[in-house]
């Protein structure tokens, strides 16, 4: 039986999609899809963005998610026609009908702050406001050589509102993040990663490739152990590390009775790859 038909293959999402959906591999691709608008967020391109994060990670067959876009922008944030209109996810913030609550299941940064898959941005172009947020929200970010970050909120006269003041802080250090959101500065693809704010800068032709490779040599782990891992660190940002340690241990005894660690040890003492099963 190929690893194709163990991991499963998929693609939904017709070509009229906002965000199209692939999965090969056991590597689920998610792009966004509006290059004619530089893949601003709508309000229809939000609600299927969250419903495949959720898709995705529901299916135990997928290993990792890729995160990208079409066209030469990743997302220039908001739809601000959409917005200006009356439309879009700031619809009727001038009614009297705003709502004082979010819906957290229901939106992507906390959604994709959820999911114990690992997350991969394959940043292929221009990441602004909205946009540079759902990068930050992954887990990596390999930016293509032509790619920007824009930290613009305070030039548009709004927060950093989907998930910037709590990631970048933490990320990079509260000088640093000061800096970026007070300016709104852009940072080139050599300076995200100068700032900390991605992992490497490839070419442009080469993006899809690399992400693909990264997220190969993640898949080809224990998926058991990994999204346990990322379950652990995230849990982690809010521990003291006595209660973090205690926490690890209980999340290590059921993956020590599991069928992928025997497996894991059994190839190492056999030098050959493990075939992980998730189980």
């Amino acid at each position: 039986m190929s690893e194709a038909h163990d991991l499963g293959q998929a693609s939904d999402a017709g070509a009229s999609s906002e965000v199209l959906y692939d999965v090969t591999d056991g590597i689920a691709t998610i792009t966004l899809n509006a290059p004619e608008r530089m893949n601003t967020i709508s309000r229809e391109m939000l609600s299927q963005l969250t419903a495949l994060l959720v898709k995705a990670e529901e299916d135990k067959d997928v290993r990792c998610v890729i995160l990208t876009g079409t066209g030469r922008a990743f997302c220039a944030g908001l739809n601000l026609e959409e917005a200006t209109g009356g439309g879009g996810i700031s619809g009727g913030m001038n009614s009297n009908k705003v709502s004082a609550t979010l819906d957290l299941r229901n939106t992507p940064p906390t959604v994709m702050q959820a999911m114990d898959t690992p997350t991969i941005c394959a940043v292929n172009g221009g990441a602004a406001g909205y946009g540079m947020d759902t990068a930050l929200g992954c887990d990596i970010r390999l930016m293509a050589d032509t790619a920007k970050l824009a930290a613009a909120f305070t030039k548009r006269g709004v927060v950093p509102e989907s998930g910037g003041t709590w990631f970048l802080p933490r990320m990079i250090g509260w000088e640093k993040a000061s800096e970026l959101i007070f300016t709104g500065r852009t940072l080139s693809a050599e300076e995200s990663v100068e700032w900390g704010l991605a992992s490497r800068v490839v070419p442009a032709a080469d993006l899809m490739g690399e992400a693909r490779k990264l997220a190969r040599e993640i898949a080809d782990n224990a998926p058991l152990a990994v999204q346990a891992s990322k379950r652990m660190m995230r849990i982690g940002l809010n521990e003291t590390f006595p209660d973090h340690v205690h926490h690890v241990y209980l999340q290590l005894l059921p993956l020590m009775r599991s069928e992928d660690m025997k497996e894991g040890m059994m190839a190492f003492l056999e030098k050959r790859k493990p075939e992980f099963k998730g189980q």
